[in-house]
């Protein structure tokens, strides 16, 4: 245990007890706080991972205990059977660990297992079901994490999330109107429903109080016996069991093999910033480096934050760096990923060499190497400071929204269907946006590709902004739009969270916009620079950070808009 941590270990947690803190609606302006700050998506999670703080957890231990409440309060990405990508930055020694505790294949997994007799891709089957699911990571993650940088013991750090699946918590109108939704979604998944339906068949309605007592019968199964039951003891039993049951391919040796990983962050710098970030087997990091690194060698000061010659040059900068990660990017235990490449300043200069400041460049003429002629967005962020500047950036997900629809017979616990984010089909890339290049085909225990990109950019060897997205794809446009409206145009975090994105993932040959503040002359001079530009509907990202006032040292959090998100702080 570091120094740090054992300094700041003075109490013990209790769940939800009374606290002072400081809430704002998201939109408005950013919740400040001396002590400690939490944003999140969901309000209960926040207060959670607050009162972690209060009590004299640290940021890690609040991190963790953000998570497993996620688990239970937004199980449309939070969870305990997906995986994700936490960043930890030391606050004494300015140190940055990267912990991957993402899904792997499972050991009978092979490339073309989404293939019918005719060589098409089944989507159905990496989508939905049992051979949607990989292996999970959440829970070795999270044990990763506080047994080397936490403070507070297991089960105190579970006992949140064991209550709040046992004695529930009241839906709000969004989410009791997404679990309405899903009666159409899973049809016919029985054990899915005995969770997410009531027994008179009635629809769920805000105020209702939700309790999933098969979940908090696993949680607290968790609680008592540690992480290795959902590994080696009676969970995993019941997960193979239900696996075995129904077709899937996770078996006990794949739950027993599995490992959370410390890799080497990513850096890079821009503008004076250091950036820090994810490696491979998540692209997150690199590209966003990447894409910074182009970005440095114009004069952003010189334009306009919503004007369309600034908007081409951005959604240019997108379009060249998501070829790479096409190109280039999967498992560095299994690839060799050129990763001191795309992150080099010498690389973003040959890339400028080829971005025409007036013209769109056609998808399909810059990988024509790759193109042979064809990743699901329910992901979470939450970003945690405490008192002592110990900082965590944490996204995972389940992938799809509710992940495979598969809830383990007997666990209430929801499996992810993070096998669509492979290559299913070997060789074959395609304009729709179907990628098939080798280093994110399909390998036993093999990682799947990720865009999550949990990332710190620190100024003066100080933590300067903690941030990340949900998003699929997007995620990387969502972090890269959110860094360059604060370091270039100076909003400030929250009005940077609220800006309008965009995104665009080479193929398809589209640039995806929000409206927002952008004036509409702007789009039509970026249609007439040759983009097909589309409205992107809903909103692009949740990202849900924390800015550091270098002057004062206060905590600026910015739960954001485009969610039911909250930020608490003191």
């Amino acid at each position: 245990m570091r120094p740090i941590t054992k300094v700041i270990c003075i109490g013990l947690v209790f769940f939800m007890s009374t606290f002072l803190a400081s809430f704002e609606a998201p939109g408005t302006a950013p919740v400040k706080g001396s002590r400690g700050m939490v944003v999140s998506v969901d309000s209960y999670a926040t207060r959670v991972g607050l009162d972690i703080l209060k009590r004299g957890g640290n940021a890690v231990d609040a991190a963790v205990a953000v998570g497993l409440a996620l688990a239970v309060t937004y199980p449309a990405a939070g969870n305990i059977g997906g995986g994700g990508f936490m960043m930890i930055r030391m606050p004494d020694t300015g140190e940055s660990i990267a912990l991957d505790f993402r899904e792997k294949a499972p050991g009978r997994a092979t490339p073309d297992m989404y293939l019918d007799g005719k060589g098409r891709v089944v989507r159905n089957r990496s989508y939905f079901g049992h051979l949607a699911v990989g292996v999970p990571g959440t829970v070795r993650g999270f044990e990763a994490a506080l047994k080397k940088y936490g403070c507070l013991d297991w089960k105190e750090v579970m006992m949140p999330a064991v209550r709040l699946a046992e004695e529930g918590f009241q839906l709000s109108a969004a989410r009791a109107e997404s679990f309405n939704r899903l009666k159409k979604r899973f049809k016919g998944n029985r054990e899915f429903f005995k969770v997410f339906s009531k027994a008179d068949g009635s629809s769920f309605k805000a105020g209702d109080v939700f309790t999933q007592p098969d979940l908090g019968r696993s949680l607290r199964i968790l609680a008592d016996e540690g992480p290795d039951a959902f590994y080696k003891g009676e969970i995993a039993d019941m997960i193979v069991a239900d696996m075995q049951k129904h077709g899937g391919l996770i078996s006990r040796e794949d739950l027993n093999l599995y490992r959370a990983r410390e890799r080497e962050p990513v850096f890079g710098s821009y503008r004076g910033f250091e950036i820090i970030s994810m490696p491979p087997p998540s692209s997150g990091g690199s590209i966003l480096i990447e894409m910074l690194n182009i970005l440095e060698g114009y004069r952003l000061d010189r334009m306009e934050r919503t004007a369309a010659d600034t908007l081409h040059l951005m959604g240019e900068i997108m379009k060249f760096a998501y070829l790479d990660r096409a190109r280039f990017m999967g498992d560095a235990d299994f690839e060799e990923i050129p990763v001191k490449k795309l992150i080099s300043k010498a690389h973003a200069r040959e890339i400028r060499e080829k971005i025409d400041l007036n013209r769109a460049a056609p998808s399909a003429k810059i990988g024509e190497d790759i193109l042979v002629l064809d990743e699901a967005a329910e992901t979470t962020h939450y970003s945690v400071i405490d008192k002592s500047g110990l900082a965590v950036a944490t996204t995972y997900t389940l992938n799809g929204g509710f992940g495979s629809g598969v809830v383990a017979e007997g666990t209430g616990i929801l499996l992810n269907n993070e096998m669509a984010d492979f290559n299913m089909k070997p060789g074959y890339t395609n304009e729709t946006g179907l990628i098939g290049t080798a280093p994110n085909t399909i390998r036993p225990h093999k990682r799947m590709l990720s865009s999550m990109c949990p990332t710190f950019v620190v100024k003066d060897g100080w933590i300067w902004l903690i941030t990340g997205s949900p998003g699929g794809r997007t995620i990387i446009n969502t972090v890269f739009c959110v860094i360059v409206q604060m370091i270039d145009f100076k909003l400030d975090v929250q009005a940077a969270v609220d800006a309008p994105r965009m995104h665009h993932p080479w193929m398809p040959d589209i640039l995806g916009m929000e409206k927002g503040d952008i004036p509409e002359k702007t789009f039509t001079m970026l249609k007439s620079m040759g983009h097909d530009v589309r409205n992107i509907a809903g909103g692009q990202g949740d990202a849900h950070s924390i800015w550091i006032d270098p002057a004062t040292g206060a905590y600026h959090g910015a739960a954001d808009k485009r969610s039911q998100g909250t930020a608490a702080g003191y």
